[in-house]
């Protein structure tokens, strides 16, 4: 199958330094992860997991009764609520909203919900400053470049990498040692956060019975941006509820030692709309943004929703053999790895990056340590499935399929088989190249495919057969 990111892909492959710096960033959060939810210091753990798909499972199924719930509580507590199908009517209602109160600067924690809307790009054509304030957020926002993963989005960038970027953006001298160049940025952000007139958020979880928007985050940047402007905005996908504030440190407890390794992040924030009279801290305003963006289609087939039970922890990225090899830019959308191999066909369709349900070797140490055990290989294998549908559907399979049968018909028979292993002896010492030189259609369709990417071995010179007919 045809892969449109080849290029990137073997750029990263080629790359001996983005390789370490892979391998070293994922290899530190699987250990850190490893000892976390150990047997003898965390022995819960998997009564957790179940327990959290559970509570996913039962909100999922009845997520329309627990989004009535959640809009409720937020207005009750003075915020309010905007339902948006998609990136266009987020972007509006921000523009909107900023043209009323006269607002030019946004400052941004984390949020991959508002990468995948690209909502800082909109934002900007209309001539607004968003600002990330998650210092790998920023990095990457200043290099000009997505997330490489869904935890650690500047994980591919050396403290050299960053220290040219700052040095090109920021035109100060280059500073290489991490603990200077934290707070280069934090002067730089502390400025912006003073200044800010809106503050946008995403949320990790949204509680129903109290309508709290919870943040998990390690550096207090979220804390900041929520608070300190007048105005907070938090934009969420319609997955995020869960139904009570008791099903709350189910999840605070496995999304840290998932992602980092950690019993709790740093900082858990969990607000209810704007500041009270009696409150001296907070914004006057707050908004909640409900985004679909793809997630009602999910919800239609009772296997495949369960891609929406994601908490967004990371750990199946570091777990990937994939992902670990050709590294978070060589996918086409902002999720990587395998829950991005997932949820990418399902909100753009089979049809346009057919290629991702392949991107895996099926081994299963995704589901392994999902924490809310997302059973993602089988999801995969559905997927693969519906590519082949696709194909059926619009004629792409002809020359594959009539390829496949031309084998099996070798395969199964002994002449057959025999003449061509002869064909292959005869030509051995030419190796795969002839095969590239066959007249189309024979070098096109899956043999062609697959050798773009293998090197097909060099046939033995004397058969098998040959030679134990010679003994």
């Amino acid at each position: 199958m045809a892969v449109p990111h080849t290029g990137k892909m073997k750029t990263t492959l080629a790359d001996a330094n983005l390789q370490l710096a892979l391998y070293a960033g994922t290899g530190r959060l699987i250990d850190h992860r490893r000892k976390a939810v150990g047997q003898t210091i965390f022995p819960t753990y998997e009564d957790l997991r179940t327990q959290a798909h559970l509570i996913k499972r039962h909100t999922i199924e009845n997520l329309d009764y627990y989004l009535e719930r959640l809009e409720s509580q937020v207005v009750a507590h003075g915020g309010k609520v905007v339902f948006c199908q998609d990136g266009v009517e987020v972007a509006d209602f921000i523009v909107d909203l900023a043209k009323q109160r006269g607002a030019r600067l946004i400052v941004k924690s984390k949020s991959m919900t508002t990468e995948e809307i690209d909502l800082n790009e909109r934002l900007e054509r209309h001539n607004l400053e968003a600002v990330e304030t998650d210092l790998g957020e920023y990095i990457i926002q200043l290099a000009g470049q997505k997330p490489y993963h869904i935890v650690a989005p500047a994980l591919h960038m050396t403290r050299y990498d960053v220290a040219e970027v700052f040095t090109r953006k920021l035109g100060i001298e280059s500073e290489t040692v991490p603990e200077k160049q934290t707070m280069i940025a934090r002067a730089v952000l502390r400025q912006k956060f003073l200044a800010a007139d809106i503050g946008i958020t995403g949320a990790n979880f949204l509680v129903a019975d109290s309508g709290a928007v919870v943040l998990v985050e390690n550096e207090g940047n979220a804390r900041l941006t929520s608070s300190a402007p007048k105005i907070h905005i938090a934009i969420a996908g319609i997955e995020k509820v869960i139904p009570r504030a008791q099903d709350l440190p189910v999840f605070l407890k496995l999304l840290g030692r998932s992602a980092t390794g950690q019993a709790l992040t740093s900082y858990t924030s969990i607000l209810s709309g704007p500041r009270r009279g009696d409150e001296n801290d907070g914004p006057e305003e707050f908004y909640l943004i409900l985004l679909d963006n793809g997630r009602t289609q999910l919800l239609r087939d009772p296997d495949r929703r369960q891609s929406l039970y994601c908490i967004r922890c990371g750990a199946c990225l570091n777990h990937c053999p994939v992902y670990r090899k050709i590294g978070g830019h060589s996918y086409p959308w902002v999720y990587s790895g395998p829950i991005g191999a997932v949820i990418t066909p399902q909100f753009h369709g089979v049809a346009k990056e057919p290629w991702l349900p392949f991107a895996s070797s099926l081994c299963g140490a995704c589901a392994e340590v999902c924490p809310v055990k997302i059973d993602i290989p089988k999801l995969l294998l559905d997927l693969r499935a519906d590519v082949t549908d696709e194909k059926q559907r619009t004629g792409k399979s002809r020359l594959e399929k009539l390829t496949w049968r031309i084998w099996a018909n070798v395969m199964c028979s002994p002449r057959l088989y025999g003449i061509a292993g002869r064909f292959a002896a005869a030509f051995g010492s030419k190796g795969g190249r002839w095969i590239r030189s066959l007249p189309w259609p024979l070098n096109r369709g899956p043999l062609g495919e697959w050798l773009s990417q293998r090197e097909l071995p060099l046939p033995a010179r004397f058969r098998f057969r040959d030679q134990w007919r010679s003994r």
